[in-house]
């Protein structure tokens, strides 16, 4: 069993933009709920299933399948809410650290967020200097809400 631990924060500019080359991203959930939630991602060609559990000790249980492309658009054309979420995710290394930078397209436009998974929830590391301001527990930036609350409907 797999425990995630991430945080999540804003980007702040494009200086990361020459650090990182990216993969499209096209998911949609099957299920949401205050417990788990239930996703379907092509990543680049690659199909994933993936079950998220609802927040434990700072991190959550993950588990994550990997399935044919097909299966996966099919799953994302029948069974997801629309809109999907399309994104184009950069990792980048900083500091020992892999950062993951999404930038959303669609009815997310606008959006950049960057994440980074930890080992336990205390665990030092240091921002760079493209990083903004924290939003892990805000569960607007949650991708599942995303989807159904996009960034552009936002009265920001």
């Amino acid at each position: 069993m797999a425990i995630e631990i991430e945080r999540k924060f804003l980007v702040r500019n494009d200086a990361w933009r020459t650090r990182a080359s990216g993969i499209v991203y096209r998911q949609g959930y099957i299920c949401v709920s205050t417990t788990h939630t239930v996703r379907v991602r092509i990543a680049g060609e690659t199909g994933y299933l993936t079950v998220k559990g609802g927040q434990v000790g700072g991190g959550r249980h993950e588990f994550d399948y990997q399935i044919p492309v097909a299966d996966a658009a099919t799953i994302l054309a029948v069974f997801c809410a629309q809109p999907l979420i399309e994104k184009k995710r950069y990792r980048i290394d900083y500091q020992g650290f892999t950062w993951e930078v999404d930038e959303f397209f669609g009815e997310n436009k606008g959006l950049v967020i960057a994440e980074i998974e930890l080992e336990h929830i205390h665990q030092p590391f240091e921002k760079p200097d493209w990083v903004g301001g924290e939003v892990t527990g805000d569960s607007r930036y949650y991708n599942a809400s995303l989807a159904t609350v996009p960034y552009r409907s936002w009265d920001r």
